[in-house]
């Protein structure tokens, strides 16, 4: 993977490819960012670019002239990505260099046989190469762990520990890309001594979503590079460039997603979907239609989907958003799509801001338990209750 094939992030490509021709790489390295953000195929990017033969000037010698005539000392060109075309390069694309370890999440392959990365090596290369701004969530299942609970385990820590000390396969830089390190449990000190003083021309690249839950000994021992979500202008570019989206659907998604470019693939899968409408039966049926609307409404969104279900609470929680910067700043409405603004005037009719932030509370309690197989009717009966009783003194009707 190169820098081109990142989203946005300029600035940290900048920062990193800067480090590595001024000689000021450290050996430990942690790429902090939210899930969608990007971290890991930046930290793929960096790694490629760190065995890259023409970006590190690794190149062959061409060595004395045959014909006796002294050459000029070859001087590396100063690349802002990876070339590519070396053979390293090659290597590094099918994420299969020699001296780029991986480290990630994993269950027990064989039973009775400790888990470690190298056995789900191919499902690996074939995960990022598909789903490059996936989560825990969509790696696990991806090799068919089902509900059980990845890890990175002492074993792992122990192989880690082998493969760096070993030489370079290439005589240049050896690199362990590290996904997740949250995974690490306390078998992580395993690594601290090699961290502290790794073998020559050895890398850490770590990436991590959630830094309260790294190891303190491990974080304390990395130079920290946070990774923004991308903007929205940059989301809705790489959906018209990578998905094909029209240009409309693009800004709608990228604003939904609000940075996290996993989120606006799967709103992408869904964007027929008429969430408006759902939307607007939804509050009707709480505050108006009463218990039988209710129920005919709850079996309706049940038979959506986890991914849909997680999708519809998403724009929901958008309309939200915007209706709170519609109070504090009117004078904004016209920068959004008229039905979109309409809905969200609408909203502001029934709620206030105190209400539409307990709302948006109770929405992300429900995301957040649907992402872990919560059973959808039975929470969605039970948001409708809770939306009821938030709103329950100020009701206008939302008509189409």
């Amino acid at each position: 993977m190169q820098f081109k094939d990142v989203i946005g992030q300029e600035h940290l490509k900048g920062e990193l490819t800067e480090l590595m021709r001024e000689n000021r790489l450290a050996h430990a390295m942690l790429l902090l960012g939210k899930e969608g953000a990007g971290g890991l195929p930046l930290a793929l990017a960096f790694a490629q670019y760190i065995v890259c033969e023409k970006a590190n000037g690794a190149s062959k010698d061409p060595g004395p002239s045959l014909f006796g005539d002294d050459l000029p000392a070859a001087q590396p060109e100063a690349l802002t990505d990876a070339c590519g075309v070396c053979p390293s390069c090659q290597k590094a694309a099918e994420l299969a260099h020699p001296d780029i370890h991986f480290s990630y999440p994993v269950v027990t392959k064989k039973a009775g046989t400790p888990p470690i990365s190298a056995d789900y090596i191919t499902e690996w290369r074939e995960f990022v190469k598909t789903y490059p701004y996936g989560n825990v969530y969509d790696w696990l299942q991806f090799i068919g762990a089902e509900n059980k609970q990845g890890n990175i385990t002492a074993n792992e820590c122990n192989d880690i520990i082998r493969k760096l000390n070993l030489k370079s396969f290439e005589g240049g830089y050896k690199v362990l890309v590290m996904w997740l390190p949250e995974y690490l449990g306390n078998e992580g000190n395993k690594l601290l001594k090699l961290i502290e003083e790794p073998p020559e021309k050895t890398v850490f690249l770590l990436i991590a979503e959630n830094e309260g839950q790294i190891l303190q000994t491990i974080l304390s021992r990395c130079q920290l590079i946070k990774v923004p979500l991308p903007g929205d202008a940059e989301i809705k570019e790489a959906l018209v460039n990578r998905n094909k989206a029209d240009e409309t659907t693009a800004a709608r998604v990228a604003a939904i997603s609000e940075g996290n470019y996993r989120e606006a693939l799967q709103i992408m899968q869904h964007s027929d979907e008429d969430w408006q409408n759902l939307l607007r039966d939804w509050l009707n049926s709480i505050m108006k239609t009463g218990p039988v609307a209710q129920s005919k409404w709850v079996d309706e969104i049940g038979q959506v989907g986890r991914e849909g279900q997680k999708q519809f609470l998403r724009y929901f929680n958008h309309l939200l958003q915007l209706a709170l910067r519609l109070q504090v700043m009117p004078e904004l409405a016209q920068q959004y799509p008229d039905k979109e603004r309409d809905f969200a005037l609408r909203l502001n009719k029934i709620t206030s801001i105190e209400q539409q932030q307990a709302i948006i509370e109770e929405l992300d309690h429900a995301a957040y338990y649907i992402e872990r197989n919560a059973n959808g009717k039975m929470l969605f009966m039970a948001l409708t209750i809770k939306i009821y009783h938030i709103i329950q003194d100020n009701v206008v009707l939302l008509n189409d």
